[in-house]
């Protein structure tokens, strides 16, 4: 049996989030009857349970502010290493997802080199160059990051992008990496409310395929400030709905004032949408999806946009192109650029429409599919990847 140790996340079941949302399908879709996952949670107990037949552990950690993060992945590197010696577990993986604790990871490294358990990590994207950061926390950012792959026995990349970065910048340190995409599935939920929807619609006075669509985190690198300004200066008849969270959000407010989007009736902030099953149909019934976000990996909101709706429409930078092909289209950041995309998108017929929804749904069950992603990750956990 390998024991694959899985810290990072905030542990599953998953609400909201990449990492939650990627632990949640690994092991909902396991196959392999010779794994068995343990997966960290950060919770407000220390108790242990099962889910998707995966013993899930809560660790609790005090409130610390911006280093609660750092200290959660401590404490769970605490915990298992624990865990592994006093059960003698001799076939294990220790998998670190984002690079949070570079300071710290040569201490752990060489404790589970003892035990002959090797540490894998999965960088993430370029958490140092969001601008959510100040000066000092992004210098730790990429600090950490570089003696995190130093210390890394495998770096699991889900970009290509990512990966040749990886092996560019560090190459001083010989990483031997892997690329394994972020997953997306095509399909839908097993029940579809339509009354849930309808009355969703009603409530925000929106029409099925009348509205451009944007999920996403509220933070500027996801380029908000660019998508609703060139969508307001575009001549479009249809609505923006922004399905983000904007509560107690100083971003918010500093956007409204530059932008004054509250002056533009289309515009249509919604906040946020848990509820699987309605943000599916949400998705699904939108004319086309909007896509900003320009630091780094394989973004989860876009794989589930391209399985989901008709159209999407992405800034021009090499994580989007890599995922979305020629199943999309694209805009710059120059001015007037979107606009005139959402302008041509307007204009296109019905049948081609379908055709680049049949590419999107293609490149999803061809390249990101939640079954081929576990398969491979399988793969590598048991020892037979080649590379």
């Amino acid at each position: 049996m390998k024991n694959i140790f899985i810290i990072g996340s905030k542990g599953i079941p998953s609400n909201y989030g990449g990492f939650e949302t990627f632990v949640e399908k690994l092991t909902e879709y396991k196959k392999s009857e010779k794994i068995k996952y343990h997966v960290s949670c950060l919770s407000n107990n220390e108790e242990e349970f099962e889910h998707n037949g995966a013993r899930c552990f809560n660790v609790k950690v005090p409130e610390v502010g911006a280093a609660k993060a750092v200290l959660y992945d401590i404490k769970a590197l605490d915990n298992v290493y624990k865990y592994i010696q006093k059960n003698n577990i001799k076939e294990s993986i220790v998998y670190i997802l984002a690079c949070r604790i570079g300071p710290f990871v040569s201490f752990y490294k060489k404790k589970f080199e003892k035990l002959g358990v090797p540490v894998f990590l999965n960088p993430d994207g370029h958490e140092w160059k969001r601008a959510k950061w100040n000066a000092f926390i992004r210098q730790y950012w990429k600090f950490s990051e570089r003696l995190m792959i130093k210390n890394a026995d495998l770096v699991v990349c889900d970009s290509m992008a990512i990966e040749d970065y990886i092996k560019n910048d560090y190459k001083i340190y010989f990483p031997k990496t892997t690329f394994i995409a972020y997953g997306a599935t095509v399909k839908a939920p097993l029940k579809i409310d339509r009354n849930k929807f309808q009355e969703w619609l009603n409530k925000w006075n929106l029409r099925e395929s009348e509205y451009y669509l944007i999920v996403g985190r509220f933070v500027p690198e996801n380029n908000y400030e660019l998508m609703i300004r060139e969508f307001m200066s575009s001549k479009s008849s249809k609505q923006l709905v922004i399905v983000t969270n904007v509560e107690k959000n100083r971003f918010y407010d500093d956007l409204k004032n530059k932008t004054n989007f509250d002056s533009d009736n289309r515009i249509k902030f919604v906040g946020t949408i848990y509820d699987e099953d309605l943000l599916y149909q949400v998705r699904t019934n939108a004319f086309a999806y909007l896509h900003g976000h320009e630091v780094g990996g394989t973004n989860p909101s876009l794989l589930e946009s391209l399985a989901t709706t008709s159209l999407n429409l992405l800034l021009d930078v090499q994580f989007n192109k890599e995922v979305g092909g020629d199943a999309a289209l694209y805009f710059g950041k120059k001015q007037n650029e979107l606009s005139k995309v959402i302008e041509l998108a307007d204009e296109l017929t019905l049948n081609e429409l379908e055709i680049k929804e049949k590419l999107a749904k293609n490149r999803i069950k061809e390249n990101y599919s939640w079954d081929k992603i576990v398969d491979k990750y399988e793969n590598i956990f048991l020892g037979s990847d080649s590379k």
